[in-house]
């Protein structure tokens, strides 16, 4: 398949290379733009319900009612992010997109968690360039307060990462892990 014709939005979330000179490049910094001018009356909402028509507005879908964000909420882009239903999500996370997040049904989200779909090249030549890969949360799992999920991780459907934990390894179903980078603490039975 012959990436370079394929529109830049849908190559950022085939994952991979995408080069800082990329004669598409514009498009995307007018998507960025935009979002930055909506996060501002994203951040100063007063109620849930004007806090989710704003991000429904930044991600171009309508986010379901029974879903809960809190503010502040940072992203850089915001096209490329998909929120489930009875969706949780404290205050000050960020979401780094551009690579694609998808966050299942039932899914908690502690406060000032990163989730980060973008890196760069170690290559100091083609170092402004970005490499990215997207993040996949599945159905009931709860990300704790301060957690960092790096490029490219699925966390596994009722999984917990505990606060302050770095994810840089995908996350099996009914698994706890933390620490820094997050390492496996134990399963979750049925019984607890």
């Amino acid at each position: 398949m012959d990436l370079e014709n394929i529109d830049i939005f849908e190559r950022m979330l085939f994952g991979g290379l995408i080069k800082n000179d990329d004669p598409q490049m514009a498009k995307v910094w007018e998507v960025v733009s935009q979002t930055i001018k909506l996060s501002s009356a994203l951040n100063t909402s007063s109620t849930i319900e004007e806090i989710r028509d704003r991000l429904s507005e930044i991600i171009g879908k309508e986010i379901d009612k029974s879903t809960t964000i809190f503010a502040p909420f940072y992203t850089n882009f915001g096209k490329h992010i998909k929120i489930g239903k009875n969706v949780f999500i404290n205050h000050a996370c960020s979401f780094l997109d551009l690579g694609g997040i998808t966050i299942e049904d039932d899914v908690l989200i502690g406060q000032k968690v990163n989730l980060i779909t973008e890196n760069h090249p170690i290559n100091p030549s083609q170092r402004k360039s970005l490499v990215l890969n997207s993040i996949l949360i599945k159905r009931n799992a709860w990300i704790g307060a301060g957690a960092t999920i790096l490029p490219g991780i699925t966390i596994g459907e009722n999984s917990i990462i505990a606060a302050g934990a770095v994810v840089n390894k995908n996350v099996p179903d009914n698994t706890i892990v933390g620490g820094i980078p997050a390492k496996f603490i134990r399963h979750i039975s049925e019984e607890e």
